[in-house]
């Protein structure tokens, strides 16, 4: 369906790096748009805390002045939809945090997303001779410190395994967001399965009451269940269509 259209917004998507928790499905009902349901991996729900580049971005084509590069933070659980072609398995956001204004507003606006801006920063260090890596992302939340997550992974990236938790995280196509009316939008996410490197230690430190809700603190203060660096890829998002 969505390759015969425009894409809504292109980009690239790098250093993805992904700290994946297992939750109490039960936190996660109030969030589940009408028509899909919980995506499991080996009976286990997750929810993961995403820290990414957004690179050379552009709405319908066009590049849009001082909001071409920029940092997403979100936290976000994984759906599936029985569709006519086939179960489409795709993602839901809590809370999606960007450092530019008018990049909320619009994904507010055209897809209803739980976008909010609050000052970002990042750091990507690599070191070639042992390729050793470390990503950083941070973020301001009312409070005299930044949060921030990080990875650190060594090695060669490499595509997941065939029904890895790797996979399950990185491989889901499609995006849902809960309406005002009470529908659900559907959205198209397009990009190549990326390659992946285990992270061998992660951290985060965040105040996760004003971050994502109370609900949340049992869950992301704890370490999570595993966390890897996605190297990303070019991505195409298309408009979305209620369902």
């Amino acid at each position: 369906m969505a390759k015969n259209l425009k894409p809504f917004l292109t980009a690239e998507w790098r250093y993805l790096a992904m700290l994946n928790y297992v939750i109490d499905p039960t936190v996660l009902q109030p969030f589940i748009p009408h028509g899909v349901e919980l995506d499991y991996f080996q009976d286990r729900t997750f929810v993961s805390v995403v820290g990414f580049m957004f690179l050379n971005t552009k709405l319908m084509g066009v590049p849009i002045p001082f909001h071409r590069d920029f940092e997403e933070v979100n936290l976000r659980f994984y759906v599936k939809r029985n569709a006519p072609d086939g179960v489409r398995r795709g993602v839901v956001f809590i809370k999606e945090i960007v450092p530019r204004a008018a990049i909320a507003h619009v994904a507010r606006k055209y897809y209803n997303e739980p976008y909010v801006t609050r000052a970002m920063r990042h750091s990507v260090e690599r070191d070639e001779q042992t390729q050793a890596m470390k990503v950083d992302y941070g973020w301001f939340e009312k409070h005299p410190d930044y949060s921030y997550m990080s990875v650190n992974v060594r090695g060669a990236a490499a595509l997941p395994t065939a029904g890895s938790l790797e996979g399950f995280i990185t491989e889901h196509y499609w995006g849902y967001t809960a309406q005002k009316d009470g529908s659900t939008l559907e959205y198209r996410v397009e990009h190549p399965p990326w390659r992946t490197w285990s992270a061998k230690h992660c951290h985060l430190d965040c105040y996760v009451d004003l971050s994502y809700g109370p609900q949340f603190y049992p869950t992301l203060s704890k370490q999570p269940t595993s966390a890897l660096l996605a190297e990303g890829s070019p991505v195409a998002v298309y408009r979305g269509v209620k369902i």
